[in-house]
């Protein structure tokens, strides 16, 4: 009965990350681009200029860099070292080029999500925000559409609650770090009627602690942590990644000529040269979109509390989310992949990532680049495990009308889910909430189609009065 009930949710899982919903993204990221006239282009050095300049007196919760930084705290994570990997050894490393064009067009996207979450949010007295593809549903849309606003907060709260938030992410923690001190079970305990490494029970609790700790503390204490280990973690990756390039910058042309023909395939990889194109499509285009979640409508549930006055403004500092997600941070372990040669040699998952860095880190001890890789995993899945707990949570305050009562029980099983996680093995569960991520795409993508007027006319308000000197930079 189980197995069969898996089995279904696999099928509906493959139906829901499968072309149409990878189309659809890609053509409302495309269709965006052209409306703002590639906006994404013209205006990334005021958005990377703006992503470091908070707005003095805007209303909200937490400046634009903390909102910023807790909306990257659910992207970056680990998609950027696991997912690239996976996706470059199921369609080559041309895998790697067409997430840059996922990437390209879904900033035009995250930027309309952002603007459109800052125009329809709401606030209250006392400076509280709540906004998002609810809201600008809602409100946008009009009340006859409001039935998509609730589709969508029932699918956020299930997406973190369920397991992209809590289960999967405390396994890639405890795994890690069990794969680096007890690889071979040898000090183990018996808990729920199985065996598990101590290495996984300290971890699973230590990271329970640390993330009820600031999750009880709300959006302040949750930005405020993200303020400071986002920009860590990601520059010690950075640096990490850019030791290898630098450390084998004679092959990074050979690299990136494999990247460009393995995208458009003039040799084949997996079979005929159509098919294999088509392959290292689908895996960059759909691992671009899982990493920097461009039109799945979570990372306007973050900018909405950004202090701002201005739509625009927080729309562009929301678009950086994805050229630092996937134009840099994935790009530069693609690269470390590719140099290393390590897709093609029969690993999966982490370990195609892990033995091209120590392919490239020669001088390096290969137990020193493991220690940092599994250190890199485990605060990026910690930093996603706290932005999903605001991403549900909101999507619950939306669904309760702002009951804080029920908002504050369910960051306690927020926190038992994540204690429980890393004994649960249920793949249901992990399947399940992956269906009600991608579901949460569906109402956003419509409503971004729906208000793209809205979206243009603000922007080009926005840079009129910026033009005549009414707004300063």
């Amino acid at each position: 009965m189980f197995s069969q009930l898996n089995d279904i949710i696999i099928k509906v899982d493959d139906i829901i990350w499968g072309k149409p919903l990878i189309i659809l993204i890609l053509a409302v990221g495309i269709f965006l681009s052209i409306r703002l006239a590639f906006l994404q282009v013209r205006n990334l050095p005021l958005a990377l200029k703006y992503m470091f300049k908070n707005e003095e007196g805007g209303k909200g919760e937490v400046t634009s860099f903390g909102a910023l930084c807790t909306a990257l705290s659910a992207t970056i994570g680990t998609g950027n070292i696991v997912g690239v990997a996976t996706a470059i050894v199921g369609g080559g490393p041309g895998a790697l080029f067409w997430m840059w064009i996922a990437a390209f067009f879904g900033m035009a996207t995250k930027y309309s999500e952002g603007l459109l979450a800052i125009k329809y949010r709401t606030l209250d007295e006392k400076g509280h925000a709540l906004g998002g593809p609810f809201y600008y549903i809602e409100k946008g849309m009009g009340k006859n559409w409001k039935f998509l606003a609730v589709l969508f907060a029932i699918f956020g709260v299930c997406a973190g609650l369920m397991g992209i938030g809590t289960i999967t992410q405390i396994n890639g923690i405890t795994t890690a770090v069990n794969n680096f001190f007890d690889p071979n079970n040898l000090n183990t305990v018996s808990l729920f009627g199985r065996s598990y490494s101590i290495s996984v029970v300290i971890a699973g609790l230590l990271v329970t602690l640390a993330a009820a700790l600031v999750i009880i503390g709300g959006l302040k204490r949750i930005a405020s942590v993200s303020e400071v280990i986002v920009p860590f973690m990601a520059v010690i990756y950075i640096v990490f990644c850019l030791l290898v390039v630098f450390s084998n910058l004679s092959l990074v042309p050979k690299a990136v000529s494999t990247i460009i023909v393995g995208a458009f395939n003039t040799k084949a990889v997996t079979g005929g040269a159509i098919g294999s194109m088509m392959i290292a499509m689908q895996k960059g285009i759909a691992r671009g979109i899982f990493s920097n979640e461009s039109g799945l409508g979570s990372a306007p549930i973050a900018a909405a509390a950004a202090q701002t006055h201005e739509a625009t403004r927080q729309g562009l500092v929301t678009m950086t989310g994805t050229f630092i997600d996937t134009i840099i941070i994935c790009t530069l372990t693609g690269l470390t992949i590719v140099i290393g040669e390590s897709w093609n040699k029969g690993l999966v998952g982490v370990a195609v990532t892990t033995k091209a860095f120590q392919t490239g880190i020669a001088f390096m001890s290969p137990a020193v680049v493991s220690f940092i890789l599994m250190i890199c995993l485990v605060f990026f899945a910690f930093t996603t495990i706290l932005g999903w707990n605001y991403y549900s949570e909101k999507c619950l305050e939306y669904l309760t009308k702002g009951n804080q009562k029920a908002v504050k029980i369910y960051r306690y099983i927020y926190i038992l889910a994540v204690f429980i996680g890393p004994y649960m093995t249920v793949a249901a569960v992990w399947n399940l909430a992956d269906v009600t991520n991608g579901l949460m795409a569906f109402p956003n993508l419509i409503a971004l189609i729906a208000l793209n007027g809205v979206i243009v006319n603000e922007t080009k308000s926005y840079f009129e009065r910026r033009r005549k000197g009414i707004i300063k930079d």
